[in-house]
């Protein structure tokens, strides 16, 4: 007679196979019709909190904030976009097991990302960008947006707010991001960036809005209509908005040979095949990598995912109290391919 099953077990296979059955449903469904809204979530406080900051630094300005299918300010336009499974949490599941993580997860993220849009929608507000004081400190507007940039982590001439040094993307993004900085209340951005070359654009942000801040907006979002790129499905969006596959030559076997064991494995419970290994700790590998050198994840996710592949092909392993000391290794030699990639446009230079 086999073993019946804990009932923590059955409930918790039960929860799996609910969760399989709702999650398949929703992907088919489109997003729009989801009923989602801001009002009474965790969005909605978090909102006033923003409020509450610009009307403390002297900003009448209060763009509105709509759901949307990602983080944003139209171009142009003082509105924020909220992504919109931040507004339910079993969206908000759904997005963390298929993207492997949530933009923005915490209270405190969220509202370090509002504040990065209000800077955006002050600019537009009030046309700041057109201006050439703006271009001097920032930058030309109309220099090209591009996903993949080169950032210098060590560079004293941006703010560093959100991730991946994201004020070295874009004249626009600095904007925004010196402006969140000089939102913060917990910034204390007069000392922490005294003597930095981006000082002098804190100090133009200051100004300015103490200037135009309780002025009249040049632009309104009159006749904006929010939400119209939720009219598609869950699983078109995740089609559109999923990582797409990076295709890395087999330049490591080698390398992989000398970091992982070769040869037949012991039988006594002491290893693991090297692909469950890299499989197990991916996400934090993808994440940290990306998020310190600023190379996009869906290439550093590409690097790990080739890892995992060449892994097993070359059955090799690992002796779990190797581990740690493994992991600094995987970091160390993945962050160089990575740099590679990002300051010589591939992850060996030839």
């Amino acid at each position: 007679m086999g073993t019946m099953p804990a009932p923590s077990q059955r409930f918790s296979e039960s929860a799996r196979s609910d969760w399989t059955d709702e999650r398949e449903a929703l992907l088919q469904r489109k997003i729009d019709e989801l009923g989602l809204a801001i009002e009474g979530t965790r969005l909605e406080p978090l909102i006033q909190q923003l409020y509450a900051e610009l009307e403390g630094a002297g900003i009448a300005l209060r763009p509105p904030v709509y759901l949307s299918d990602e983080w944003g300010c139209p171009e142009g336009i003082p509105v924020i976009g909220i992504p919109f499974y931040l507004a339910d949490e079993r969206l908000r599941r759904l997005e963390d097991e298929l993207m492997e993580g949530v933009e923005a997860e915490s209270d405190e993220e969220i509202v370090s990302y509002l504040r990065h849009e209000a800077g955006h929608a002050f600019n537009y507000a009030y046309r700041l960008y057109e201006t050439e004081e703006w271009h001097e400190l920032f930058g030309p507007y109309s220099r090209p947006y591009r996903e993949e940039y080169e950032p210098n982590p060590f560079s004293r001439n941006f703010v560093r707010y959100l991730p991946g040094w994201y004020a070295q993307k874009h004249p626009d993004e600095d904007f925004a991001e010196t402006f969140a900085v000089w939102l913060d209340p917990v910034s204390n951005w007069r000392e922490a960036y005294a003597g930095w070359g981006c000082y002098p654009k804190l100090l133009y942000v200051d100004r300015v809005a103490k200037t135009l801040g309780n002025a009249p907006p040049a632009v309104t979002p009159e006749g904006f209509v929010p939400g119209r790129e939720l009219g598609t499905s869950l699983a078109d969006h995740y089609r559109r908005f999923g990582h797409s596959r990076v295709e890395v030559p087999a330049y490591f076997d080698g390398d992989l040979k000398d970091l992982f064991n070769r040869g037949p494995a012991p039988e006594d419970g002491t290893s693991e095949p090297a692909d469950r290994f890299l499989a197990r700790h991916r996400r934090s590998l993808v994440g940290n990598i990306a998020y310190w050198t600023g190379l996009s994840e869906s290439i550093v996710r590409g690097l790990i995912d080739h890892f995992v592949e060449r892994s097993k092909l070359l059955n090799l392993w690992v002796k779990q109290d190797e581990e740690p000391e493994l992991l600094l290794e995987l970091v160390a030699y993945a962050t160089t391919l990575c740099m590679n990639r990002l300051y010589k446009g591939d992850f060996v230079i030839k």
